[in-house]
């Protein structure tokens, strides 16, 4: 059964231990970083910002560093075989590493956090340069994926220490694209709890929202799903297990194609969800279609909306309400080779849920698509 609970107000009740400002930026670990990084402009709108590598003294790696808004994305690729990014390309393909987090201390969260139980993946170190100091520190979460903390309060720098203006010639423009919603990882076998407990007890969050296989599953596959927020609700982290079902769900089909687990989709929100759909269609973005019938009953469903049915039902926008208004939102394809990971588009009227009333809907258009693969 579905539960739900709000998160606290900041400073309400307990004392936050690790207050967070939100998500600084999301690195991906890619095959190729120059290739990715001209994909996500032309594709998504994003805006060149910085660049590490051989030129700025970085001799085993290239960075890209994106932005659109408040989104900010890190694309990075080993320049050598034998490294930790190369190997992490070669077990999971292109995906998310590092989900880092704005914090006002980043030596006192590595404290609080491994105080509390956590695998540190770097102790708190200061980089310097002329545009003042960014503190770093890092804890590990599920699969590979970490957590970095990140403390820039005293620096006015493009990025972080080691990087420079990437200013080239081509800036397409952008697409509408205002900052992260959410990010939902995949996690294994009986491994919600486990990792739910992980952010409640070594992160602080709250378990916002929980779905049961009642609340998310088809005639074929089903998982599970709790929201976990932090206290002041800017960072919300909903972690998926699978369920038992007839055939293999989209979690399991994720997990065999990633090597594990790790980041499953990156939510990002627009004030213009038609507008910027419309946007990423013509760039080639790809989206996962719900049949026309959908819309017959979306009125009757979810009452009076702004936006025109005919625009919604075109562009294939999912749209569902709870007591605090609507959202509206729809799922790309995977955009990589491997059915893994994808972003959602969502446009928030009020509503602070996540679509519940979609789930059916939007499992069966994954799961044609599984079946399409020969994976369902």
């Amino acid at each position: 059964m579905q539960t739900i609970q709000q998160p606290a107000a900041a400073g309400a009740g307990n004392k936050d231990f690790l207050p967070l400002y939100g998500t600084d930026y999301i690195e991906f670990y890619v095959g190729n970083a120059k290739q990715a990084a001209h994909y996500y402009k032309t594709a998504f709108g994003f805006q060149s910002l910085a660049y590490a590598g051989p030129e700025t003294g970085s001799k085993d790696k290239v960075s890209y560093v994106l932005r659109q808004q408040k989104i900010t994305l890190v694309l990075t690729t080993a320049l050598r075989p034998d490294s930790e990014i190369a190997n992490h390309v070669h077990r999971h393909g292109d995906g998310v590493k590092v989900l880092a987090l704005r914090v006002a201390d980043a030596a006192d969260a590595w404290r609080q956090t491994t105080a509390r139980g956590a695998q540190s993946f770097l102790e708190p170190a200061t980089h310097k340069d002329d545009q003042g100091a960014v503190t770093l520190s890092g804890i590990h979460t599920y699969g590979d994926t970490v957590h970095l903390f990140v403390e820039r309060e005293q620096y006015s720098g493009v990025f972080l220490p080691g990087f420079v203006k990437w200013e080239p010639e081509y800036r397409p423009s952008e697409s509408g694209l205002l900052h992260v919603d959410h990010c939902v990882g995949n996690v294994g076998w009986n491994g919600m709890n486990t990792w739910v407990g992980f952010y409640e007890n070594v992160m602080g969050f709250r378990n916002i929202l929980s779905f049961d296989d009642n609340d998310i599953s088809t005639e074929y596959s089903a998982l599970m799903s709790k929201v976990m927020s932090n206290g002041n609700g800017y960072v919300k982290f909903p972690i998926n297990e699978p369920a038992e079902g007839k055939k293999k769900s989209q979690v399991e089909e994720y997990l065999d194609y990633y090597g594990g687990e790790g980041v499953q989709h990156i939510a990002v929100a627009t004030k213009d969800i038609i507008s910027t759909v419309r946007q990423l269609q013509r760039r080639g973005v790809e989206f996962l279609k719900v049949p026309h019938a959908y819309y017959d009953e979306l009125k009757k469903r979810v009452g009076a909306i702004d936006e025109d049915i005919d625009a919604l039902a075109e562009l294939g926008i999912l749209v569902d309400r709870d007591e605090e208004g609507y959202l509206l939102q729809i799922f790309t394809k995977p955009v990589e080779d491997r059915p893994t990971l994808f972003f959602e588009i969502i446009q928030r009227k009020g509503a602070q849920s996540f679509g519940k009333g979609n789930f059916k809907a939007l499992f069966e258009a994954i799961e044609r698509e599984q079946a399409l693969r020969g994976n369902l």
